[in-house]
């Protein structure tokens, strides 16, 4: 396989699970909950105060998320099993616990917070990207966090058409949907996590 076709074979495996963790459809629930009120001129600023916040705080934790585990001691099955545990209770809390809708007011830096963080770069997308790491280059994981960040941008930006076209009760149903995913991929996580401390402890004996 030539070059370019293993970078967008990188790129696409990097794109998916950043993709699941992202929920860019129960992040568009919460956005038109916080919004529906404002003008779009309004709308378009904590877009783009979204994006610039998340895309900083993923690309700084990907420059400095490895030299942590190296100063804290912590290895890839470590932070695979800690971060599988969170991203399934990150899933279960938006499959039946929790209602992002409620208790949260528009802010004059809403786009930050709570959109950009903890929403589009939350828990579950920075163990994604410690994860991807391990496995992927990092040119082809930058490309695919800016792509997916592009991507939520962009169903923010089409808010309304959205939820003309699915209503809020299917943008609901969806973004349950890829949470249910992002469950089976905290199962896998924890999976590899304890398979690498296998292995790991063998090695050491």
């Amino acid at each position: 396989m030539r070059p370019k076709g293993i970078m967008l074979r990188a790129i696409f495996f990097a794109f998916i699970p950043i993709f699941v963790a992202m929920d860019a459809v129960g992040v568009l629930s919460v956005f038109i909950t916080l919004t529906r009120r404002l003008e779009k001129s309004q709308r378009r600023v904590i877009i783009l105060e979204s994006m610039i916040t998340s895309l900083g705080l993923c690309f700084g934790f990907i420059f400095l998320g490895k030299l942590l585990f190296v100063w804290l001691g912590i290895t890839g099955g470590d932070f695979m099993i800690a971060g599988g545990s969170i991203l399934f209770i990150l899933a279960m809390d938006g499959l039946i616990i929790h209602n992002k809708k409620r208790g949260m007011p528009v802010g004059r830096y809403a786009g930050v917070v709570p959109i950009g963080t903890p929403l589009i770069a939350g828990p579950a997308v920075l163990t994604t990207l410690l994860i991807l790491m391990e496995n992927y280059r990092l040119t082809a994981v930058i490309i695919a966090v800016a792509l997916n960040i592009a991507l939520v941008g962009f169903v923010l930006a089409c808010s309304d058409w959205i939820l003309y076209l699915i209503g809020e009760s299917g943008a609901e149903v969806l973004s349950r949907i890829v949470n249910l995913f992002l469950a089976a991929m905290a199962v896998m996580m924890i999976r590899k996590g304890i398979v690498e401390i296998i292995l790991l402890s063998r090695r050491l004996v």
